[in-house]
């Protein structure tokens, strides 16, 4: 059985063909023999069906789902009057011969009408009015159909929209790239409106459909006009044994402070909700209450305050009237806000393995994907690499609990998004950029750029091509990059500015847009932002006022990022201090340091990051074993050999990432070392891989003894 609305012959016969080649043959022949023959020829068919009565060794049996189908339409068709049939009869030859008539002007002529609009339990003879004013003449919505994008141009049955308006909020929650594209479907929707003012379900599609585009004003009229429509209809009279209307009311408030909210209207939010929370307590509706504090809470997290007080009378009082999903929404809302407070690792993990329980217990499959999602990008934020990667792997190999509908396949919300995004940067991260180009491709075949999920991909993108190209040395492709981030997010976009102008020598530029971004940073508690802020500043410390001046910085984010358990972060500020104690002539100490963060760094740091350390450790030993460029046999023979073997290991590391100025700083130094070793062969070769180097670079090379 096809369930759906009516199909063109053309796919109609494809669909059959798919599943039995030779019925489809079979069907395309009756219907030559009907559509090119007389009126008998159809009759003949009808008569000679068997009937589900009579049918009992095939599928058309009374009790099987063909049989229903078979005595729906033979009760139809008795039912029509001589005239009727003949109408019928002409409307079969114009849907058989329209497959051969080109164009179709984009619409699908209709055969019979769907049953539901036939009323075939009704006993009265009124099927013969409906067939000449709707059945027999309705265009059917073409971008129904599998492989037609063409718009329909008259109006839809109820059924036919009702399946419509399913069909495509569906795909808008769960897979918006199988959707009508947002202006395709505005035009429906108000193709639908046009001859039905009051469908209140075609209002609220269109306040999703506005959503999908940032239309406020579009998205307030449609929402308002849904409820104004559900009020009407007196269809919303279902909640607690409450009146339609007050409900309509509460709900629309809230429903418009969501909207608010969602656009950043933090004020005309609030109003909303305080106006959803008074009629509410007035009819007693708890349930709306408690969506309403949930509510509250995100504005206030929203603003920059702290909400951890409401969020947890939210859990509360969820658990308290049963309700599983708002409390497991709150109890993942105080994961992130612990996340962003220092909370412990294992205490996190210990309450969202809670709410795990919950949501396998209630089967709620949307949680589950949010939590593996947030489990994600905690470990990462952590430094755990190698656990965040295990998470995103878990979520993407997970199947769905939600019954697949309309052919989605449940990948494409959110949480998967943010998990491909973090598996791309893990892969970039690592030198992997062939499968990160994979990721990408993907991301962006699932989530297209009209699509509300789309900024996630698109900013991981930027941020990875712009690492890229810093690490190659070619700022002159990473600054157009800047304005793009920017528009998506304006503090990485800064940040990012200012490592540009500090890689290009304009520090005093890149010093003033630092010291603004912190201070934004600070004020919304972004503690990632301020250490990463901090260290660039310890640098740009090195180049101008002196390296004791980097150091109170360097403790202060040290202390920040242990505060917070930022192991990532931590490991990264221990480099930077290793790196100044070296320059302020202790080696001894800087190498001791620096031991506390190499094992970390090589476990779950990025390619880059362990070559620069394996460069630093290599320096300190050099230092330590008493190198002094240009003089023989002075080195410690022991550690001098060991800094030999610490380059070659940053060599590898850089040439993962193509990374030409810092294998040239390694060339330097191997050609230095093995000259005042005596190895005048190797020292030769390193010096012909640095003059090719430099060579190619064209610029000049900044003191290795002035960057980490």
């Amino acid at each position: 059985m096809q369930l759906g609305p009516d199909l063109t012959l053309g796919q109609f016969l494809k669909t059959v063909e798919e599943c039995c080649p030779q019925t489809a043959y079979a069907v395309k022949l009756r219907l030559h023999e009907m559509a090119d023959g007389e009126l008998k020829d159809m009759e003949y068919f009808f008569s000679t069906l068997p009937t589900p009565f009579t049918a009992f060794d095939t599928e058309a049996y009374k009790t099987s789902v063909v049989g229903l189908f078979m005595r729906h339409m033979l009760l139809a068709y008795n039912k029509l009057s001589f005239s009727q049939v003949y109408k019928l009869y002409k409307s079969l030859q114009h849907y058989y011969h329209s497959h051969y008539a080109k164009p179709m002007d984009g619409q699908v002529p209709a055969l019979v009408a769907d049953d539901s609009e036939m009323d075939l339990t009704s006993i009265e003879d009124t099927v013969g009015d409906r067939v000449d004013k709707e059945e027999l003449d309705t265009p059917l919505h073409e971008s129904e159909l599998r492989s037609d994008n063409t718009p329909s141009r008259g109006p839809l049955s109820q059924k036919q929209a009702e399946y419509f308006l399913a069909r495509q909020a569906y795909l808008l929650k769960n897979d918006e790239n199988k959707a009508l594209k947002p202006a395709a479907l505005q035009e429906e929707l108000n193709n639908m409106l046009k001859f039905n003012p009051d469908f209140a379900e075609a209002h609220y599609l269109n306040y999703l459909n506005s959503m999908r585009v940032q239309d406020i004003f579009l998205s307030a009229h449609s929402l308002l006009h849904y409820f104004d429509r559900l009020i009407l209809s007196g269809n919303d009279g279902k909640s607690n044994g409450d009146e339609g209307y007050g409900r309509s009311l509460r709900y629309a408030a809230l429903n418009l402070a969501s909207l608010h909210c969602r656009f950043g209207h933090y004020q005309q939010a609030d109003l909303a909700l305080q106006e959803a929370i008074r009629i509410a307590q007035e009819s007693n509706d708890h349930v709306c209450l408690q969506h309403c504090l949930s509510w509250l809470y995100t504005l206030e997290q929203m603003k920059g305050s702290d909400s951890t007080v409401l969020t947890e009378d939210s859990v509360k009082m969820a658990a308290h009237f049963c309700l599983p999903y708002l409390a497991s929404l709150g109890i993942q809302s105080l994961v992130q806000q612990g996340a962003t407070q220092g909370k412990t690792a294992h205490k996190l993990m210990d309450a969202l393995k809670d709410t795990d329980i919950l949501h396998w217990k209630h089967s709620l499959s949307e949680l589950i994907e949010i939590s593996l999602a947030q489990t994600t990008s905690i470990w990462r934020m952590y430094g755990k690499s190698t656990m965040s990667l295990q998470q995103a792997q878990l979520l993407l190999n997970m199947s769905s609990l939600e019954p697949v509908n309309f052919g989605v396949q449940q990948n494409n919300t959110e949480a998967f998004a943010v998990v491909l995004c973090h598996l791309a940067e893990l892969h970039a991260e690592q030198g992997l950029y062939g499968a990160v180009s994979e990721i990408i491709q993907h991301l962006k075949e699932q989530f297209p750029p009209h699509t509300q999920h789309a900024k996630l991909w698109m900013l991981c993108d930027l941020k990875i091509q712009f690492e890229r190209h810093m690490n190659e040395g070619k700022y002159h492709l990473a600054e157009p990059l800047v304005t793009a981030i920017t528009a998506l997010n304006q503090l990485e976009g800064l940040y990012r500015k200012a490592q540009v102008l500090k890689a290009v020598n304009r520090s005093t530029e890149a010093y003033h847009i630092l010291q603004q971004l912190q201070a934004r940073c600070e004020k919304t508690k972004c503690t990632e932002m301020v250490i990463r802020v901090m260290l660039s500043t310890a640098e740009l410390h090195w180049e101008s006022s002196g390296f004791s001046t980097a150091l109170p910085v360097l403790l202060q984010a040290l202390a920040l990022a242990r505060q917070h358990h930022l192991q990532s972060l931590a490991s990264e500020t221990i480099l930077h201090l290793a790196f100044t104690q070296l320059m302020l002539g202790v080696p001894e100490q800087a190498l001791n340091v620096l031991h506390e963060a190499v094992e970390p760094i090589l476990a779950h740091r990025a390619v880059m990051d362990k070559g620069c350390a394996m460069l630093l450790a290599a320096r300190c030993q050099m230092a330590v074993a008493g190198f002094k460029p240009n003089r023989q046999g002075q080195a410690d023979l022991r550690l001098a050999a060991s800094a030999l073997d610490t380059l070659n290991e940053a060599a590898a590391y850089f040439s993962q990432l193509n990374c030409k100025e810092r294998l040239r700083d390694v060339h330097y130094l191997q050609a230095q070392l093995h000259r005042s070793l005596g190895q005048i062969l190797e020292s030769n070769k390193s010096a012909m891989l640095f003059r090719l180097l430099d060579q190619e670079l064209q610029s000049p090379a900044p003191p290795v003894s002035m960057r980490l």
